[in-house]
């Protein structure tokens, strides 16, 4: 089983999702210890070259950047709540910071 590394304020970001989507979240997050994908994810290259998005729908859109590819662990890059219909710039930037901070 993987290791999940949570960087930066990303776990305590998790922590202040609501109880629903924290659970949904932690159940996908289970998956990618397993080696398994999330039920809901798309590519997000713009952030870095195997950096994913794992979507939960749970009363709202919350998302969870996060990279598996790098030695034997789960990095979870950011995670937030998606208000718009595209990712904000913010949320992008933060993303691709914290994925510089691995060190790939």
């Amino acid at each position: 089983m993987q290791t999940i590394i949570f960087m930066g304020s990303t776990l305590e970001d998790i922590r202040n999702f609501p109880t629903s989507a924290r659970q949904a979240l932690g159940r996908q997050l289970l998956r990618l210890q397993e080696g398994l994908d999330p039920q809901d994810w798309k590519p997000m290259k713009t952030i870095g070259s195997g950096v994913r998005e794992v979507r939960i729908h749970a009363g709202g859109a919350f998302r969870a950047f996060y990279v598996t590819n790098i030695g034997n662990a789960v990095y979870v890059l950011h995670a937030f709540v998606k208000k718009t219909q595209t990712t904000s710039p913010k949320d992008i930037a933060l993303g691709q910071q914290r994925f510089k901070q691995i060190g790939k």
